[in-house]
């Protein structure tokens, strides 16, 4: 069975599209379609049900998925085998992350590993979503909810807290909150619900629900500014829009920024991903034990009061 044509396959059953698989393998669209169809043709039976809005895979389809991420797989192993002995990690790592975990702490720490490696490339993509690595979005993916099924490895990195925070500026103005109920009236720093990828992602409820009051029958709670990303969010309490949940180890490096409610904190955890058929090769494998040993070694700057 012709590779190239393995690889076509697998590009389209990841991305969904043929056109979005042209452009991952920077090939032509008619390139692609041609090639999926003599895949096609060689098997006598269609591998995906082609649509205007996407290529789904048929039952035959997904029989193939996983024999071909076996054989891709193996030649991956084969390339690193060929390589001499001792020879210096090489390649893509591509690492999926939080976006405050990402900007906050792994932009810097990659970077230096990209430094001792030189021949490896690594590319960080910090975003607030998740990420497949079944279907390749990411080599290494941490999470904050790791998953409860599926053939993938979870190593626990490590503690976070997070804390109650605002500007100097805005509490000039609008007053320090005493306790949770005294943030009726204040502006309220939270994420956008819809697009909360992890349930640990919950604690900006928190500040609005204790800052309810009911007044007859109606409620009165503080005024929110929504933000999805926690990047985004902490710029904006920075600015001095107003109150909100931050990672305290991004705290560290804003002066700016003034812990309130301290009986208010939360604590969570984060994990790493590794697929079972790539995380032996020794790009991954280099990138996942520094990440590992990394996190062992800065473990207070994570926690609160470490």
């Amino acid at each position: 069975m012709n590779w190239d044509h393995l690889r076509v396959f697998l590009a389209i059953a990841r991305r969904g599209q043929i056109l979005a698989a042209a452009r991952g393998l920077g090939l032509n669209h008619a390139t692609v379609a041609r090639r999926l169809d003599a895949l096609e043709a060689s098997l006598g039976q269609p591998l995906f049900e082609r649509r205007p809005s996407g290529a789904t895979l048929t039952e035959a389809g997904e029989r193939l998925l996983a024999a071909a991420e076996r054989v891709e797989t193996e030649i991956f192993g084969i390339a690193e085998e060929t390589r001499a002995q001792g020879a210096a990690p090489s390649g893509v790592v591509r690492v999926g992350a939080p976006d405050g975990l990402g900007t906050w702490f792994l932009a810097a720490e990659l970077g230096r590993l990209g430094a001792m490696h030189p021949d490896l490339v690594i590319e960080l993509v910090p975003l607030p979503r998740t990420f497949s690595l079944s279907k390749r979005e990411a080599d290494l993916a941490v999470c904050l909810d790791p998953p409860a099924e599926g053939r993938l490895l979870v190593t626990a990195l490590g503690d976070y807290t997070l804390g109650v925070y605002a500007a100097r500026s805005y509490l000039e103005r609008a007053g320090v909150p005493e306790t949770p109920e005294d943030l009726a009236g204040h502006v309220v720093v939270t994420g956008v619900e819809d697009y909360a990828y992890a349930s640990s992602l919950d604690y900006g409820r928190a500040l609005t629900r204790y800052g309810s009051r009911e007044y007859g029958s109606r409620e009165l709670g503080p005024r929110e500014f929504r933000c999805a990303g926690v990047v985004g969010q902490m710029e904006a309490i920075r600015a001095g829009v107003g109150i909100g949940i931050l990672h305290d180890f991004a705290v560290r490096d804003a002066p700016d920024l003034v812990p309130i409610l301290p009986g208010l904190t939360f604590r969570r955890r984060y994990h790493l991903l590794t697929h079972p058929d790539t995380h032996h090769l020794a790009r991954i494998a280099v990138c996942r034990d520094f990440l590992v040993r990394r996190f062992r070694e800065t473990r207070d700057r994570f926690v609160r009061g470490g």
